[in-house]
């Protein structure tokens, strides 16, 4: 027997539970809960019966005004569209929400879908409107500054970008016409951009748990008339899936993180003031999902601190700025200290370079086993981001020649030219203890992104101030630091090392008393950010994403 599109509707919206799949879902809710020291995070497994849970998809366009956006979007559609087509499978309820995008979808079953549920008893005031903003948000500061539209794309290829866009017919400013292909709508999901009509069919099924993923987490995500401030507010058990969301968020506006982080603060807004949150290996188990939540590709946090320091206390200071404002961001930290009986040995140092996205440098004078350096030659050959503080312009050499020839010979190794090769710079001493160093803007660095958030004027140098002039040729000097009666010398830039121009932040600031100015804490924060962040090939995919938008 073939049934009538508004029959299938209509059995649809009485009869959910008979598509179920036998079985529960179990999410694993994390929240972040006040009390005496601030937030802490609480995780809460949850069990879920699928006909009364639903997924809404919220503005997962075909196209969008930024080039990046769309980049992240194809990016994860393939991990988004296994949770809907597991979820549906478990007879969990699937809605499509793309908005603005209706007309494309008028004579599709999922459509009518929507359309025919009846009104509900309880249909919330204003349901149908945006909601910019509920009361628990006041206990807490808006973390991101968003006024700009969030656009993070390079201006070169925004131009190409928006010129393809309209050779095919789209307004550059709202090109989206319809859902991204990649994600699959069954005839059995529903298709609405409507509040109302979303909360009708919610309601008509009994349903009490709602997931929402897609885009953008700060705007739409949080905002639309079917977004996480409507269902929360209105009583539903609703939950942000927060490896399958993405931003619109610049690194150029406060607070001056990548944009990923930039998610990562709001995600942590809404697990505080919003609702909970989950993520993708809940539907997909940990078998199909690799173990682990979705991760853009660009999104890089794996940070190798080396550190062998007898002067400055970098043992101290650098663990106590990856729980105060590294781990915060989302960066993990894995940190080698110096053996305490043999200060050249750096136990674990080649394994956790080898799983490292970037390696940060705070050593002064060892001589590691030759594998161990040969490890950060490795990483460093390869392209990989480094940073340096204080001593590591002379991390890897000694000044005394039979101490380093008796080491050589018990299979360590130096690394003589470490500091002009990697670094570009040209350490041959320091000024001596006692003033302390005035710190300025180098000329033409304003601008420059390390530099974003940090009060300069503010910063000054604790330690001795160290010769490095001159510096070498691709360098981009920063900040120069200045005592009486001697010539300035730069205390923090850019180089780029290797035939694979691995990207590479140096500071000769670090001294302990250092570490309590947040502008030096800033500075090393987005100078981590920057070296992190390799720039994409310009143009190289452009080309490749316009099918989905024809």
């Amino acid at each position: 027997m073939r049934l009538s599109l508004s029959a299938l509707a209509l059995l649809l919206t009485l009869a959910p539970a008979a598509l179920a799949e036998e079985g529960k879902i179990t999410v694993h809710k994390r929240s972040r809960v006040a009390d005496g020291a601030g937030f802490q995070i609480k995780e809460v497994a949850e069990t879920w019966q699928p006909g009364q849970s639903a997924i809404i998809v919220c503005d997962m366009w075909d196209s969008h005004h930024c080039l990046n956006a769309v980049r992240r979007a194809v990016e994860m559609a393939p991990r988004m569209n296994a949770v809907l087509e597991a979820a549906r499978k478990q007879g969990v309820t699937i809605i499509h929400a793309p908005s603005s995008c209706m007309e494309a979808y008028a004579n599709h079953p999922g459509r009518k879908l929507a359309q025919s549920a009846p009104k509900a008893a309880n249909l919330p005031e204003g349901i149908g409107e945006w909601c910019r903003h509920i009361p628990a948000e006041d206990q807490g500061t808006y973390p991101i500054d968003q006024k700009d539209g969030g656009e993070d794309d390079d201006l070169e290829e925004h131009k190409v970008w928006h010129e393809k866009l309209t050779a095919l017919g789209r307004n550059p400013k709202s090109p989206w016409k319809a859902q991204l292909a990649l994600l699959r709508i069954d005839d059995r999901d529903a298709i609405s951009d409507s509040g109302v009509e979303i909360w009708n069919l919610l309601e008509s099924r009994g349903i009490k748990n709602v997931v929402l993923l897609g885009v953008h987490t700060n705007m739409c995500v949080l905002g639309r008339p079917f977004g996480l401030r409507q269902l929360a507010k209105n009583g539903k058990n609703v939950v942000l899936m927060r490896d399958m969301t993405d931003t619109m968020y610049n690194p150029a506006k406060s607070p001056f993180v990548d944009h990923f982080a930039g998610t990562d603060l709001i995600v942590e807004h809404i697990e505080k003031f919003v609702c909970p949150s989950i993520t993708s290996v809940d539907f997909l188990g940990k078998e199909a999902a690799g173990g682990e939540p979705f991760r853009f590709a660009k999104r890089k946090r794996n940070v190798t601190m080396l550190i062998g320091d007898d002067e400055y206390k970098t043992e101290v200071s650098l663990p106590v700025l990856v729980e105060s404002d590294l781990a915060p961001l989302g960066f993990n930290v894995t940190i080698i200290h110096s053996d305490a009986g043999d200060k050249n040995r750096f136990p674990g140092m080649a394994e956790a370079i080898a799983g490292s996205d970037l390696v940060l440098v705070s050593v002064r004078r060892r001589l590691p086993p030759k594998a161990d350096l040969d490890a950060l030659r490795a990483h460093i050959a390869a392209g990989k981001p480094l940073v340096g503080i204080r001593t590591a312009c002379h991390a890897w050499s000694l000044r005394n020649e039979k101490e380093t020839e008796a080491l050589l010979a018990k299979g360590h190794a130096a690394w003589q030219e470490f500091d002009p090769e990697v670094f570009g710079g040209h350490y041959t001493g320091h000024h001596g203890n006692g003033p302390k160093s005035e710190i300025a803007l180098a000329p033409s660095a304003a601008e420059h992104p390390i530099l974003r958030g940090v009060d300069a004027s503010s910063l000054v140098g604790n330690g001795s101030l160290y010769k490095v002039m001159p510096l070498a040729k691709g360098t981009t000097p920063l900040l120069v630091g200045t005592v009486p009666g001697q010539e300035p010398e730069p205390v923090a830039w850019t180089n780029f090392a290797g035939q694979k121009q691995a990207r590479v932040f140096f500071t000769s600031l670090g001294h302990i008393d250092d570490f309590q100015n947040p502008a030096f804490r800033k500075l090393l924060v987005n100078g981590l950010f920057w070296a992190l962040d390799a720039p994409c090939l310009k143009g190289q995919d452009i080309d490749r994403l316009l099918p989905a938008v024809k």
